[in-house]
């Protein structure tokens, strides 16, 4: 399964969305990190989450799949470990006692092979505590952008699948397949407030959905981000706000 490619701009996430990592917080509080603790934190980003967790546990590796990101993680947190991996491809040589996601398995559209991995890089016993997008997550924004890059003519762009967004059902279903006991699984509306009053949606396409963008011209795609956000506003923007349709997926599974 060909997972697209998206570049990061690690300024830009840290400038305008870091409410990812900021509603990451309480998911630390879930993982309870122990000091004897070896813990993964997988799709680590500019790595903030993976210093919280490294305050707490004995041993923390933040890895993930954008160069771009380690090198902003490695840059702001230099005492923690941080590496390039891929989700559906990695295996360290010592298991982990518990493996940490936050706002990351959405971005891996084959899951199979990333749930066989994570299950194979935990000790037994091991736990995994994760949260990403679910069923209907942004489904606002996303109709609305798939249905304006068709009506400029970019139907090969509209048609592109970016992003995993399964039901409980779905998710959990494929980690038991994998050999998992699934401990804990909901699902939950978050609409998310977005940080500029004037371009929160077309900041959100930039940073987020850039690859529905590949190969249209600047001045086009600059146009069809505006467009999108003006058809959103009767729906997504509240007191002088934007805000996305965030829909999330919360389980603890053990090994």
């Amino acid at each position: 399964m060909q997972q697209p490619t998206h570049t990061w701009d690690a300024q830009l996430y840290n400038d305008k969305h870091n409410f990812v990592y900021d509603y990451g917080m309480g998911l630390i509080d879930l993982l309870a990190p122990k000091s004897h603790e070896r813990i993964l934190d997988l799709g680590c980003g500019s790595g903030e989450l993976t210093a919280e967790i490294n305050k707490l546990a004995g041993s923390v590796v933040g890895m993930d799949r954008s160069p771009e990101m380690i090198v902003r993680a490695k840059g702001q947190f230099p005492s923690c470990d941080f590496e390039v991996g891929d989700a559906t491809d990695f295996n360290f040589s010592k298991p982990f006692d518990a493996l940490f996601s936050n706002a990351t398995l959405h971005w891996v559209l084959d899951y199979k092979k990333a749930i066989a991995t994570m299950h194979s890089n935990l000790t037994d016993g091991g736990r995994m505590v994760v949260e990403f997008g679910g069923k209907d997550n942004v489904k606002t924004i996303t109709d609305a952008l798939r249905e304006s890059l068709c009506q400029w003519g970019y139907v090969r762009q509209s048609d592109l699948r970016l992003w995993y967004f399964p039901s409980i059902g779905e998710y959990t279903s494929a980690l038991e397949s994998q050999g998992f006991t699934v401990i804990f699984a909901q699902w939950y509306d978050r609409p998310t407030l977005l940080a500029d009053e004037e371009t929160g949606i077309t900041d959100w396409l930039q940073m987020f959905a850039k690859p529905f963008f590949d190969s249209i011209p600047a001045d086009d795609a600059v146009k069809i981000r505006k467009e999108i956000q003006e058809r959103l506003r009767d729906r997504l923007f509240k007191n002088g706000n934007w805000y996305a349709d965030y829909k999330r997926i919360r389980i603890v599974a053990r090994k």
